[in-house]
């Protein structure tokens, strides 16, 4: 039992400022036994409890409030249960502590709750975290958007709320499995990487301690890849040649798909041209690395893309300057001229002309210049691959350097134009080199 030395609240409410003890030393403090004392006059007038112990062999002092708020059989109650917290080998300062983190997190989550956020520490809120702070800035803005998109589409509704620790690989695989089962086979296994990196960035700022999407590698069913439909065969690419020529629609639209045709780069970096990159006296278009198809950070430092530009080339361009000289775009929309031709707009021009998703899409000019360059033409493939913009390595592991093999590369370019002028005229056609 507490040995109490306080005889009631009388003697509390008694006490008047500058109060002496027998001695005449102002009194500061009131002792109850037991480590209970009243300090006086502490925060702004008022008296506060104190309960003092030794745990551990350390000194330890807990508040217990502030008098009258808090009255003398209220104090010895708070310090009976510290007591015996003290006796059963626990702190009441760090369950203090303790309880004061759990009440703050449940007041959290319910501001959150409130305002439709995911919980603290959740797939979702983890989620959202590692595209916000890290995806953002390693992918272009379009990469980061579908990325989003696919997560809140497909991941946020069943496993969003969970907390990102009690994510197991059989929950993220009955998650996976609905993406698959909508015959989504490549988005299901584009979904699982992005889930990854969420939880590795989980390992890191401590919501997790392992990523359970590395025992899901064999689990999907593996994605069956479909190339870009392309003409490759040289009486087909002829045909088309004479159909481009031909193209009823809009004069710009016709140049955009011969600029494809001439220079095979891709659908994206054609259509956002402007004039400003070009010099037709030189024969040369320099692609800025930003509109390349390169990470955030190649995109901001990397070099611009060298691309030659042949005769035949440069006379298309020379026939567009009249229409679109003054723009900055070479291929602005009709609806909005500020802006250059819609994504859609080069798809819907082939199959205008008869050739289908099926068989040559926009994309498709790159897989045939890729073949017959080296099928038909005997072009070196680093030299190919230089002009295509693709980060191969050679035996070293080294990337090509996209502004090597010029010469080589001003001569590829002119040859392969002279070949298609063959093409379409329809004259002999160059049969496949033998390996």
């Amino acid at each position: 039992m507490a040995r109490h030395l306080i005889p009631s609240d009388k003697t509390i409410k008694a006490l008047k400022p500058g109060a002496t003890d027998d001695d005449g030393a102002p009194v500061k403090r009131l002792n109850d036994g037991d480590g209970l004392f009243l300090m006086l006059w502490v925060k702004g007038g008022a008296h506060g409890w104190r309960f003092q112990y030794v745990l551990n062999g350390r000194k330890n002092i807990l508040s217990l409030g502030t008098y009258p708020d808090t009255e003398l059989a209220l104090a010895r109650r708070k310090a009976d249960e510290a007591r015996a917290l003290v006796a059963a080998g626990t702190d009441p300062s760090e369950k203090r502590k303790a309880e004061k983190a759990e009440h703050d997190r449940q007041h959290e989550e319910r501001q959150r709750e409130a305002a439709g956020l995911p919980p603290v520490g959740s797939f979702e809120a983890v989620a959202r975290e590692w595209l916000e702070e890290v995806h953002a800035h390693k992918v272009s803005p379009g990469h980061a958007e579908r990325t989003r998109i696919r997560l809140e589409q497909n991941v946020f509704p069943w496993l969003g709320r969970l907390a990102l620790v009690s994510v197991t690989a059989p929950k993220l695989l009955e998650c996976l499995r609905r993406v698959e089962k909508r015959g989504t086979v490549e988005t299901a296994h584009r979904v699982k990487q992005a889930c990854g990196q969420v939880f590795r960035y989980g390992i890191a700022t401590g919501h997790c301690e392992r990523d359970p999407s590395g025992d899901l590698r064999d689990a999907l069913r593996p994605v069956v890849v479909a190339h870009h439909a392309a003409l490759t065969e040289p009486r087909r690419v002829g045909e088309l040649l004479r159909a481009v020529d031909g193209y009823p629609g809009q004069p710009t639209t016709r140049a955009a798909l011969l600029l494809c045709a001439l220079t095979f780069q891709r659908p994206g970096e054609v259509r956002g041209a402007e004039w400003a990159e070009f010099d037709l006296d030189a024969g040369t278009w320099l692609i800025p690395g930003h509109r390349m198809k390169r990470s955030v950070q190649g995109k901001a430092t990397g070099p611009a893309h060298l691309v030659p530009l042949s005769r035949q080339a440069v006379a298309v361009l020379r026939e567009l300057q009249p229409l679109t000289g003054g723009r900055v775009h070479l291929f602005p929309g009709l609806r909005s001229p500020l802006r250059p031709i819609s994504d859609v707009t080069l798809g819907a021009a082939l199959a205008r002309l008869g050739f289908g998703n099926d068989e040559m899409t926009a994309h498709g000019f790159r897989a045939m210049a890729r073949t017959m360059l080296a099928e038909r033409l005997g072009v070196a493939e680093p030299v190919i691959e230089a002009q295509l913009a693709h980060a191969v390595p050679d035996a070293l592991g080294r990337a090509y350097n996209r502004t090597e093999f010029a010469d080589q590369r001003r001569q590829m370019m002119q040859t392969w134009a002279d070949y298609l002028d063959t093409l379409r005229t329809g004259a002999q056609v160059i049969p496949i080199r033998a390996a």
